[in-house]
């Protein structure tokens, strides 16, 4: 009897998946491990694997389309074997553009300056069908609709995808369009049309390869991502059920620096040059053993307390953000920390990350600080009871030893989930991290 491959769900935030590429067509034998198709997801684009030995009878969802949670991607089953196309699986949203999520290799993927909720169950879909039907009519003037895979392949080759004609759904682009418009770029658009860069060009600006590589047009619409869609709803969803309140504190960061820089300019551990991000990772994993209460999570039949100081961190990514996990922080040295933080930091950029290393976090940090911004107040990332906001390191005049000096001054704000945590708590547990910080010699043991 035939074997049904259907969608499979490898987050908690996952409903529909794209099916970005076919890598085996119908009568191609298949082998337990071979790889059968492509799926984009909100946070990653992974490869389908097959485990069943046999020959792809039938292909049920066409490249670029939308396919349920639970809805057949295809059927295995020996040469000749005659199959029917299931019933109707769970259906994929209503909404236009659906949740691109991981399937089934490898993952990636949540928050920067507002963390991606990780837990909070989705909304049931509305149901439609299995697989979303390409519409019959293109996109709307001004509206660009491009798969992720396929922006990021446009990125790579330095193609202006705006002026590329997308086969996909809708007009979609997908990756095939890219590779075809590679091999016969389209014409340059008009100087006109080009976004103004700041003067000394596209580089002047240090944050565009994250966030501006592709600008905007004004007056513009384009179709939301998987991600940003996920993102969106989850934040709402943090905001509006989480009772948040905040502390903030200052932590004097020269002592900080001072071993950093000492550290980095000879004293480094098989060539790991450390960052002030991996010491407030490791002072933050310090903290929650020094104060367990604030490892825990709030659940509808009581408080959740963690045995794991599980601690994540906010990677920027293209159209959205996610949190890697350093599972163990409070184990791993300070060298351990930034070794694998820079690792996962890289992979989440690339969308390469397995579900296993952006989920589990039992609590989280987000820092804004290398990107200027002094101070700020963060989204708790569910399930987790806070989170952590770093601003930048600022020289200015302190009091000390009732005299004027400069200190270097790092501030920290503390989101608090008001159910779990309350004010003496919170502030407990960030007087913790100070401590660990402004004595940094004692997160090197």
């Amino acid at each position: 009897m035939a074997q049904i491959i259907e969608m499979p769900k490898l987050s908690d935030t996952m409903t529909v998946g794209t099916l970005v590429k076919w890598l085996k067509k119908e009568g191609d034998a298949v082998k337990s491990g071979d790889m059968l198709a492509e799926v984009e997801t909100d946070k990653a684009t992974m490869e389908l694997e097959s485990f069943f030995d046999g020959t792809l009878l039938k292909q049920f969802a066409p490249a670029g389309s939308q396919v349920a949670i639970g809805a057949p991607l295809c059927a295995i089953g020996k040469p000749g074997e005659k199959v029917d196309a299931p019933a109707a699986a769970p259906a994929a949203p209503a909404a236009a553009p659906a949740e691109e999520k991981p399937a089934a290799k490898a993952a990636a993927p949540a928050p920067v300056a507002a963390p991606a909720p990780a837990s909070v169950p989705a909304p049931a879909p509305t149901p439609a069908p299995s697989v979303a039907p390409a519409p019959t009519t293109a996109a709307p003037a001004g509206r660009i609709r491009i798969s992720p895979l396929a922006r990021k392949l446009a990125e790579e080759k330095g193609l202006d995808y705006s002026r590329v004609t997308g086969s996909g759904p809708g007009g979609r682009i997908v990756r095939v369009d890219i590779l075809a418009a590679a091999k016969n770029p389209p014409a340059p658009a008009p100087a006109a049309a080009k976004a103004a860069a700041p003067k000394g060009g596209a580089d002047a600006w240090p944050w565009r390869s994250v966030f501006d590589k592709n600008p905007i047009q004004p007056e513009s619409t384009v179709a939301l991502s998987n991600m940003r869609a996920v993102i969106a709803r989850r934040l709402v969803e943090s905001k509006t059920t989480i009772p948040h309140f905040y502390l903030e504190i200052e932590v004097d960061a020269a002592p900080l620096n001072a071993l950093r820089v000492n550290l980095n300019a000879g004293l480094t551990k098989d060539g790991v040059r450390l960052s002030v991000n991996d010491f407030i990772l490791k002072a933050s994993a310090a903290a929650l053993r020094a104060v367990p209460s604030v490892n825990s999570s709030w659940d509808a039949t009581g408080i959740k307390y963690h045995g794991a100081a599980h601690v994540s961190f906010a990677v920027a990514i293209e159209d959205g953000l996610i949190t890697p996990v350093i599972k163990d922080t409070d184990k791993k040295t300070v060298f351990q920390i930034s070794t694998e933080a820079k690792d996962l930091g890289k992979r989440a950029k690339e969308k390469k990350l397995a579900p296993a290393e952006f989920t589990g976090g039992t609590f989280c940090v987000s820092n804004l600080g290398m990107m200027g911004i002094e101070r700020f107040s963060a989204i708790i990332n569910p399930p987790n009871s806070a989170i952590l906001a770093v601003g930048a390191t600022v020289k200015k005049p302190v009091v000390k030893n009732d005299e004027i000096v400069i200190g270097e001054r790092l501030a920290l704000t503390l989101s608090c989930d008001h159910r779990v945590v309350d004010g003496a708590l919170g502030a407990k547990f960030l007087n913790a991290i100070k401590d660990h910080l402004e004595n940094p010699a004692l997160l090197l043991l």
